[in-house]
């Protein structure tokens, strides 16, 4: 398995985090896929890149939730010259998130559009968080269409008509914990969407999937995430690990390998 969003960097990993990474590991998951958070996590983020350079994998870019009035333009500068040092899997996450502050929607929007660019130029494909915000995020996506744009809805929690937009779109839809939860509702139409379009994801320490909802995530649950799919796809456990494994290589690295 594959968790294409987890932040194993975080502080909440400080007291066992190689004991957590190895947890997942045992339960077969075989790459971890880091989003960028902003300038203050890069090192760690990378530090854990460097110790685990077959499985862990960061992705650069600056988090909706970090643009702010004093430091956006800042933070965009360091990851054009991440970007432009070495190479990342994908550019992520960005977005837009109005949950927390809908004052920053002018900023959060330019920054988006910059790095949309860079992904295009690049030819990398993008990881999209967005919260309370599918209409903002969609109208950005229309305005930036271009053949090479490309990704993954993190955290997909949309309804039907949204998670077909998203595909419409060229994108994919990350499915973590949600799906397990009694009022995601994801799980109601899921079915609809093809398996194809759909990678694994944890986002730990967050959303941990029943039964450990509201207690810390971690990246060896991928496999209650997996189990979920199960049911809803009536597909066996091993159908479910191939395709969305295949499906993260291709969006990560364009190659499927074995």
């Amino acid at each position: 398995m594959i968790d294409t969003h987890t932040h194993l960097y975080a502080k909440e990993f400080d007291e066992d985090r190689k004991e957590a990474i190895q947890r997942a590991l045992n339960k077969g998951i075989t790459e971890f896929y880091l989003p960028a958070i902003d300038s203050e996590s890069h090192e760690k983020m990378l530090q854990l890149e460097s110790e685990y350079p077959n499985q862990i994998f960061s992705m650069m870019g600056l988090h909706p939730c970090y643009v702010k009035p004093e430091s956006w333009e800042k933070e965009l500068e360091i990851v054009k010259n991440y970007l432009d040092q070495r190479y990342f899997p994908a550019i992520g996450e960005i977005g837009i998130d109005l949950y927390w502050d809908k004052s920053t929607l002018d900023i959060q929007v330019k920054a988006f559009e910059q790095q949309i660019d860079w992904a295009i130029e690049k030819d990398l494909p993008i990881v999209i968080h967005t919260r309370e915000s599918f209409d903002e995020t969609f109208e950005v996506l229309e305005r930036k269409k271009h053949p090479k744009l490309r990704g993954i809805f993190h955290c997909f929690s949309g309804n039907l008509e949204q998670a077909k937009h998203a595909l419409d779109l060229n994108f994919i839809l990350g499915i973590g914990g949600v799906v397990t939860f009694k009022n995601g509702k994801i799980d109601q139409f899921l079915n609809e969407i093809p398996l194809e379009k759909i990678v694994l994801e944890t986002d730990s320490p967050y959303l941990a999937p029943v039964p450990f909802r509201g207690k810390r995530n971690e990246s060896s649950y991928l496999d209650l995430v997996a189990g979920k799919l199960v049911d809803i796809y009536q597909k066996d456990f091993a159908e479910i690990d191939r395709i969305t494994s295949e499906n993260a290589k291709k969006m990560f690295k364009q190659t499927i390998t074995n």
